[in-house]
């Protein structure tokens, strides 16, 4: 199978044009974009959609002065007692809308007293259950993603993270939007190169992602998207999280992606990189294809989501829909 011929290319190269959509409605979440008291939100999501919340959190409290939290489920289902959520605003992030766990969080916190808040690719208000259990919601756009991977729509999500925050405190000027628009539709019109070292990243048994900040989301989403597309044995880090163990872990025949939020590498990716070079585990350094800090992770996630795609095709592997996985996952 050619790459040109994936659904999941084609996803990809659909990106630019999707973000340039969500941008021409982003006004809409003056109403949409709920917060709560204090300037607080609550967040709540699985698999990429996780991923992204953890990108919401770090955008949103160091860009817009909101405070974002974490909800786990579980703890939520097995309250003993009704939790005080009056006056608090939930999110959750659902690509499909249908993860039932999601979906009956989010009930029961409206429940307790949550304005609650949907972002979803599912334009269906039939087929997209949580929107309809929510306040609100954030339509991410009218294009399905049928791979069982997300690429589009989690880079929506990330775009819609920056969009709030930019609807909230105006901290970063509309125009990067658009800058970044163009920069993303060029470079994925460019093509992509591979690793340097790209012989030993396919026999890897352990293949590690480790970034700071916004680019921790983007280092944990990466290693989901191997473990999907190409049966890789993947790992997503924080720089300070991978440097309090499992640094140790990794020998000479693992491989790691160091995502550098610009051309100079900050100091505790250098560290990591130091301690892997002691244990001769091979180390890359990814830099951004251009752009503004944060607005450049978006590249770098599509460069990592194209790697994980050309090394599923050369493993014989379908990356539309690896063996054992479902587009949905449903848990509760």
């Amino acid at each position: 199978m050619k790459i040109e011929n994936t659904l999941t290319y084609s996803d990809i190269r659909e990106i630019p044009r999707l973000l340039h959509l969500f941008s021409e409605r982003a006004q809409g979440l003056k109403k949409t974009a709920l917060k709560g008291k204090n300037s607080s939100v609550y967040l709540v999501g699985r698999g990429s959609s996780g991923n992204a919340t953890l990108f919401a959190k770090y955008i949103w409290e160091v860009y817009a002065g909101v405070i974002t939290n974490f909800i786990h489920p579980h703890s939520i289902f097995e309250a003993k007692k009704p939790l005080n959520f009056k006056g608090q605003a939930v999110w959750a992030f659902s690509q499909s809308g249908k993860s039932e766990d999601i979906t009956a969080c989010l009930k029961l916190l409206k429940k307790w007293g949550a304005k609650t808040v949907a972002v979803t690719n599912e334009p269906l208000l039939a087929e997209n259950p949580l929107a309809r259990a929510a306040n609100t919601r954030i339509l991410l756009s009218n294009s399905k993603e049928l791979p069982v991977a997300a690429t589009k729509s989690f880079a929506l999500q990330l775009w819609a993270v920056l969009w709030t925050a930019q609807i909230w405190s105006g901290c970063f000027g509309e125009e990067v939007f658009e800058d970044t628009e163009g920069l993303l539709e060029d470079f994925i019109s460019g093509g992509f190169g591979l690793p340097k070292d790209w012989a030993r990243l396919k026999r890897a048994p352990i293949i590690g992602f480790v970034g700071r900040g916004p680019y921790n989301a983007v280092a944990e989403d990466s290693a989901l998207k191997f473990r999907e597309m190409s049966r890789s044995h993947a790992v997503g880090y924080s720089a300070a999280e991978f440097l309090h163990g499992p640094v140790g872990a990794y020998t000479s025949k693992d491989f790691v992606f160091c995502l550098s939020p610009s051309r100079k590498p900050p100091e505790d990716l250098l560290k990591v990189e130091k301690a892997l070079e002691a244990g001769g585990a091979a180390c890359e350094i990814v830099f951004p294809e251009g752009g503004k800090f944060p607005f450049n992770c978006l590249l770098t996630d599509i460069k990592m989501k194209m790697l994980a795609l050309r090394l599923a095709l050369e493993k014989g592997l379908n990356p539309d829909n690896p063996e054992g996985l479902k587009k949905v996952t449903l848990t509760f």
